[in-house]
């Protein structure tokens, strides 16, 4: 979850990709170090539910790097059985995650 008070917003006139509504994927790609997206949503698709901003990229900060250029920051909401199949619960029930841009691109 973002917290506005700690998370460093920076401005940027460039629209983001997505917009709420849209359908997205998290490509399944292999990561080495560190990464801010969840393993059990890479190759899973979902919808954006809210845009967030533009933030420094966690992942290049995480390395002393200044993280930019800077990165939308997107609430995707995910089917709990689009991400785990054999979950038993409601079929409307769904997990929301804040995720990157870079970790997304249009839904196949």
């Amino acid at each position: 979850m973002v917290n506005r008070m700690s998370a460093r917003r920076l401005e940027d006139s460039q629209t983001p990709r997505f917009a709420p509504g849209d359908r997205v994927q998290v490509p399944s790609r292999p990561v080495l170090g560190h990464c801010r997206t969840p393993w059990y949503v890479r190759g899973k698709r979902g919808v954006i539910c809210a845009v967030h901003g533009r933030f420094r990229d966690p992942e290049r900060l995480a390395y002393h790097f200044p993280g930019l250029p800077a990165q939308v920051l997107y609430k995707v909401r995910f089917a709990q059985q689009e991400v785990w199949p054999s979950y038993r619960g409601r079929a409307d029930d769904h997990i929301e995650i804040d995720i990157y841009e870079h970790w997304l691109e249009p839904a196949r």
